[in-house]
């Protein structure tokens, strides 16, 4: 097992070795598995692309992001001027967002609410939202749309997760409630964890997913 050293060593090799980052005013802490990032940033996607980073690091249990965003004044926008960018940003996507999605944006802080069919719609107007000039933050309130889930739908989860050769899906347990997924037990990275939970995902209707595994390296 690493030493806190070590780990904070480690973080900050990875967060200098991303080039989309300045690692240079970027702080790291780090406490029995631990991490903690501070300081400040130009953009919301660097402080995204620092958390990503850090989370690539073996050994990292929890991650606390303390980052500011301060824009430069030369970049700064307003929040009509945002909103306009956000708008186009998502009508010129790839994907149809429904009309019930809508876009609030205050100081820099962008609220988006409403209802998709699919959590990867849900997970798409963030991504677009974030690469926005002058967006401080993101707080995605989308919800899906209830749909009933079929009765296999536990035997589906199991059987995509094996399909994902680096998640050892024995060791994990689903638990279906509804239209919430419960997953349980041991991965080894945060990786694992995001491969698992977007297997439960892309299951049609699931509105929520209790994330209760453990990260045991």
């Amino acid at each position: 097992m690493k030493t806190d050293f070590q780990l904070q060593q480690d973080v900050l090799s990875e967060l200098k070795w991303e080039p989309s980052i300045n690692a240079a005013h970027i702080g790291v802490e780090a406490k029995d598995g631990v991490v903690t990032l501070s300081g400040h940033v130009d953009t919301f996607m660097e402080k995204w692309n620092a958390e990503r980073a850090a989370k690539r690091v073996s050994g990292v249990k929890v991650l606390a992001v303390d980052i500011e965003v301060n824009i430069p004044g030369t970049n700064k926008q307003s929040d009509t001027d945002i909103a306009n960018a956000i708008k186009s940003a998502l009508n010129f996507s790839t994907y149809s967002y429904p009309d019930s999605l809508k876009v609030e944006v205050d100081n820099g802080l962008v609220t988006l609410t409403g209802e998709v069919e699919w959590n990867y719609l849900k997970e798409a107007a963030e991504d677009a939202v974030r690469f926005v000039k002058g967006v401080k933050s993101v707080i995605n309130l989308v919800s899906i749309k209830p749909v009933l889930l079929a009765k296999s739908v536990k035997s589906d989860i199991e059987t995509a997760l094996k399909r994902r050769a680096q998640i050892e899906a024995d060791n994990i347990e689903v638990v279906v409630s509804g239209d919430e997924v419960t997953l349980k037990g041991n991965i080894h990275s945060w990786p694992e964890r995001r491969l698992a939970t977007s297997a439960v995902w892309n299951v049609p209707g699931v509105r929520k997913v209790v994330d209760r595994l453990n990260i045991r390296y």
